[in-house]
């Protein structure tokens, strides 16, 4: 981009003086909508490969370890993103947010063909190590191959909406995904099953699909990115490999993408476990993790909004607004997950129904869904707070956190209980729950002392500006 491009006009930023509750539904709410149909599209998927074969359905949930390696990497480098843009926008610094939104899509270029070339050289060896073999094995690769060819768009992708984010743009990624979701449910059984001169691709078709409407939210989210004008030369973008802003995005991205990774790893711990159990069980966890995803959807948005707003609000040195910020998003959480957590534990059977006829795998999915009911607000206390960590750019617990609850524990809890106490499926279904609880009480103590400890060391709490009134106002 030249230095003669017109610019459009900074817009206000209204994150760091808006009453909170105010900005939480503004932010959550479109983040949550835009959430609800990304896993709808997952769910799309979930549902024609069911309608496959029962081998598809379980190759789906073999492969979702390995495709959200990909998605941690993009999410984590973007959430990393997120909040040193924000960070800077806050302090009122936009040639910095300028050049760390330009770098961070340089980054992300360079990240994309990594886990392509790592990706396909490694993936064999993960899905046999799973237990796939002969035509289960194949189906696993036919998917994630077609996934892996897209990688770099992936990356990008979420970059790009990783800089709309850290102004409080959360509108562009749900409009993209309430279209691709409405064109995924034609592609999928057209690529699957062929026709108009597509032939037929089975799992391959519902991979292909995937990669063609990421390519198209490329170049959407791109183009709304380039409006807020900072990817504009003149505005402080750079374009040449900066390898001290790099370093920075890095030192923010990389615990955020491990995080997220551990989650995968997590998966595979979970999926090795309940591979004893056969590929009922597997394909039981894999719809039954779908449904807690939309149980939870309504919530999500809140860790979008943490984030955001911990990273404008703490570069503007406004620690009163982040607590303010994190108590409203528990609060609003609690009442979300409620509603939730009833429709989850008293319709298990029939949710799972839904996917699959079945009986094993509606009997097992539905039993562990009536125990994750009680699980809901874990995740949803253990998310605010760690988002508001990773906008406070204090990513490592996040790690920490997740090297405890997807490794650690699971691995010697889910052992002890299969191998030693002989509790069966029970045993790794409790042991989640047990986990993720303690989890989330550890993120609770750990977020309000960061949030203390960075208050002191500015001083002292800096007064909300006069726009909204005293912190009393914010609350209101």
């Amino acid at each position: 981009m030249s230095n003669t491009d017109t610019l459009p006009d900074a817009p206000a930023n209204d994150l760091i003086t808006a009453p909170i509750p105010v900005l939480i539904r503004r932010l959550a709410i479109p983040a949550s909508v835009g959430f609800f149909f990304n896993t709808m599209y997952n769910v799309v998927d979930t549902f024609w490969a069911g309608r496959l074969s029962t081998d598809a359905l379980a190759a789906l949930s073999l492969s979702f370890p390995v495709f959200f390696v990909l998605l941690a990497m993009g999410s984590g480098f973007s959430t990393g993103a997120t909040a040193l843009i924000g960070n800077a926008l806050g302090r009122g610094d936009r040639r910095e947010a300028a050049r760390t939104a330009s770098q961070g899509l340089v980054l992300s270029f360079f990240l994309g063909l990594f886990i392509m070339v790592v990706g396909y050289l490694s993936v064999p060896s993960l899905f046999r190590l799973l237990g796939a073999t002969d035509q289960y094995l194949q189906i696993c690769l036919d998917y994630m191959f077609v996934i892996l060819g897209g990688a770099g768009v992936v990356m990008q992708f979420y970059m790009f909406n990783g800089i709309l984010n850290s102004q409080g743009d959360m509108r562009s990624f749900r409009n993209y995904l309430m279209v691709a979701t409405v064109l995924n449910i034609l592609m999928d059984p057209w690529f699957m099953y062929g026709g108009l001169g597509v032939p037929a691709m089975g799992v391959k078709g519902i991979a292909l699909a995937t990669v063609l409407m990421q390519t198209g939210g490329l170049v959407f989210l791109g183009l709304r990115a380039r409006r807020t004008g900072l990817l504009f030369r003149s505005e402080g973008a750079h374009w040449t490999p900066d390898f001290k802003v790099l370093r920075a995005i890095a030192g923010q991205g990389i615990p955020a993408s491990l995080n997220m990774m551990t989650v995968a790893l997590g998966i595979f711990i979970i999926t090795y476990f309940l591979s004893g159990f056969g590929q009922k069980a597997v394909a039981a966890y894999g719809v039954a993790t779908r449904m807690e995803q939309i149980i939870l959807l309504p919530c999500i948005g809140l860790n979008v909004a943490a984030l955001t707003l911990a990273a404008q609000n703490g570069g503007a040195g406004m620690y009163d607004r982040v607590r303010v910020m994190v108590r409203k998003s528990l609060t609003y959480g609690l009442w979300m997950v409620l509603v939730g957590s009833t429709l989850l534990y008293f319709g298990a059977d029939l949710l799972v129904n839904l996917f699959t006829d079945d009986p094993e795998v509606v009997e097992i999915g539905g039993h562990y869904l009536r125990i994750a009911a009680f699980l809901q607000y874990a995740y949803v206390v253990l998310f605010v707070n760690t988002s508001t960590l990773q906008g406070l750019k204090k990513p490592a617990f996040a790690l920490w956190i997740g090297l405890y609850r997807q490794l650690a524990a699971p691995f010697a809890l889910f052992w002890l209980a299969t191998r030693v106490w002989d509790m069966g499926l029970n045993g790794i279904w409790y042991g989640v729950f047990g986990i993720t609880w303690s989890a989330a009480l550890v993120s609770v103590w750990w977020a309000q002392r960061q949030v203390r400890k960075l208050a002191d060391e500015a001083g002292a709490e800096q007064p909300v500006p006069s726009a909204p009134g005293p912190v009393e106002t914010a609350e209101s």
